[in-house]
């Protein structure tokens, strides 16, 4: 079976988000001053073939913890959709 992952990967909540910050200061020169804390990280989306969705869950979640994530800084979520 072959499933697509759509991970989502955000600095954590203690930690300080310079990219964040500096998006957030510049939405009050757009005059947006209504938006604020912006955090920014990464969206992944990936191919994965398993016998089953557990089994697929399992690899993502894998790849994640020892590959694309810092669990450090880093916290992550993903879904898996069946292609």
């Amino acid at each position: 079976m072959n499933f697509k992952a759509e991970i989502d990967i955000m600095p954590l909540e203690a930690i300080l988000d310079p990219q964040g910050k500096a998006v957030t200061q510049s939405m009050g020169n757009l005059g947006l001053n209504e938006i604020s804390n912006v955090r920014i990280g990464k969206h992944i989306t990936l191919k994965v073939e398993a016998n089953d969705e557990a089994a697929a869950k399992e690899k993502v979640d894998t790849a994640c913890k020892k590959l694309l994530a810092n669990l450090i800084m880093e916290s992550y979520t993903f879904t898996l959709t069946e292609v």
